[in-house]
């Protein structure tokens, strides 16, 4: 139980700031790589088994059969034509061979006779100096992974969410790989979710600054608002984070709670860990989804009761300019016999008159409110 113990601390070092640590995600295969397979190498007793070249997934598998041990196999958006050979050596179902191959899948977990295929979504924080109503959050890639009983291989798809690092820290650990194929699901499994948890956490900054934006004094101690645009853009930024996470909660649940062939029995309890922090993200981002909501309906608010405070104002000034329009358009009309219009103090009176009346008014309306 000692070598399990340490199962957790070896995966541990892949959470991350994802707003710091841009090297967690490697954004192409390997240069020096001519096809899609990014790594092939062969685990007996724990370690990885060195070889003078590098192996093809049929010279790997060949060895496991003669030997022993388990096969890893690491491929980055392979063709139709490169994933075939491969598919036929370790007899693959069909519909999955096609689901790996076209990407765009949602989070799930099937079980064929001799394998178990998982789809994880990875999701990646994409930095910015500030968020726009185009700004581009979070950033998603695939991981599809087919369990075996002596091999294990990942397809990669996106430019993110690379697994070298974390094949390294599983390498310098090798009670953790006697385990077989069933430890690397689980560490890919919390490698995958320890990402949504540093995603959640910058996602909450974001929301957080633009929530104090909306409810911030403004002039004359008003809210001042935000775009609406930047708000939706965020929100769709969110939902696309929901459609990752929510749909692996139940894969992570099966893969804890029934037994299952594939998966040794001291593994699968771990995975219990795994389906917790799927479900505390879960319950993070609908929260992030509901907070939003309130955030644009209060912004959206808050605009109306700026155009109503403008109405106001617009129509308390036609009123006070309405009295000295009344008063010039009447001593405006041509006729003989007006009252007071050849009188000496007729002029200074009607100003004065008028003056009065705009002054009243406008502490009226003022003392209500609307100026």
């Amino acid at each position: 139980m000692s070598m399990i113990r340490d199962l957790r601390a070896a995966v541990r070092p892949s959470r991350v700031s994802l707003r710091k640590d841009s090297g967690a995600y490697d954004t192409t295969r390997d240069p020096a790589t001519a096809s899609a397979v990014v790594d092939c190498a062969v685990y007996r007793d724990g370690t990885r088994v060195e070889t003078d070249a590098p192996l093809s997934p049929h010279g790997a598998m060949r060895q496991v059969r003669r030997d022993g041990g388990f096969v890893w196999i690491g491929l980055h958006e392979p063709t139709e034509d490169e994933f075939a050979g491969i598919a036929r050596e370790f007899g693959l179902h069909p519909l999955a061979v096609e689901d790996a191959v076209q990407a765009h899948q949602r989070p799930k977990l099937e079980r064929y006779d001799d394998s178990l295929f998982t789809v994880f979504k990875t999701i990646h924080y994409v930095d910015h100096d500030e968020l726009t109503a185009s700004s581009e959050v979070v950033e998603t890639g695939e991981v599809m992974c087919f369990t075996g009983r002596d091999f294990f291989i990942t397809v990669r798809h996106g430019g993110q969410g690379s697994l070298r690092a974390l094949r390294h820290r599983l390498q310098a650990d090798p009670e953790l790989l006697l385990k077989g194929p069933s430890a690397v699901l689980h560490a890919i499994a919390d490698h995958v979710v320890d990402g949504y948890i540093a995603v959640a956490d910058a996602v909450q900054d974001d929301i957080d600054e633009v929530e104090t934006e909306v409810f911030s004094p403004g002039r004359k101690g008003t809210p001042r608002g935000t775009d609406a645009g930047r708000i939706y853009q965020l929100k769709r930024e969110v939902l696309e984070f929901k459609r990752a996470v929510s749909p692996l909660l139940r894969p992570m649940q099966l893969l804890s709670e029934r037994p299952m062939r594939l998966i040794d029995p001291e593994i699968q309890k771990y995975f219990r860990d795994v389906a917790d922090h799927v479900a505390r993200v879960q319950e993070q981002v609908v929260g992030f989804d509901e907070l939003l909501n309130s955030i644009l309906q209060a912004n959206l608010a808050q605009a109306s009761v700026a155009q109503n405070e403008d109405m106001r104002k617009i129509t308390s000034w036609a009123a006070i300019i309405a009295v000295p329009t009344m008063v010039c358009g009447v001593y405006g009309m041509n006729f003989d016999y007006m009252p007071e219009t050849h009188w000496k103090y007729g002029y200074p009176l009607v100003l004065s008159i008028t003056v009065g009346l705009c002054l009243g008014i406008h502490r009226t309306l003022k003392r209500n409110g609307w100026l």
